[in-house]
């Protein structure tokens, strides 16, 4: 009943639900950048959220997913500290749902605050679509929407 309930409330400050299925690029320990202002460079992913899995596979993440990220590069005071974060590109391949396959040249997330709203003020390089439609609050702050 509280998870339904923290739901209900992530979707009221702007986070709307889950879109299509795409491929999933990004496993726990995967390091990707941090492509906004707040003085971190390299992210480590850790858990991702609201995962369910299978015993052995490890939990992995995709476009516009919350995850749980460590600072592994950035200014002292963001270092060894642990965050939350939403992936804005995958380099692994996914299908859209009208047939066109889009891919990135990095893996990158945003650092989020638990409430939805961005740590940072701007976002560098360009976010995919299915984040942006997700986060509103992102979608605001990116310049390039692909």
């Amino acid at each position: 009943m509280a998870a339904r309930a923290k739901t209900r409330a992530l979707m009221a400050r702007g986070v709307l639900g889950k879109g299509a299925k795409t491929s999933r690029g990004l496993p726990v320990g995967s390091i990707v950048k941090c492509t906004d202002n707040t003085g971190a460079r390299a992210l480590r992913v850790i858990q991702v959220m609201g995962y369910k899995g299978r015993l052995r596979r490890a939990p992995s993440a995709t476009i516009g997913e919350m995850i749980v990220v460590s600072v592994r590069k950035g200014t002292p005071d963001m270092r060894k500290k642990i965050f939350q974060a939403v992936v804005v590109r995958q380099r692994k391949p996914y299908r859209r749902v009208d047939g066109t396959w889009i891919q990135f040249e990095d893996n990158a997330a945003v650092i989020i605050t638990p409430e939805g709203e961005m740590r940072g003020s701007e976002i560098r390089g360009p976010v995919a679509k299915e984040a942006a439609e997700r986060w509103p609050r992102i979608a605001s702050a990116s310049s390039i929407i692909v």
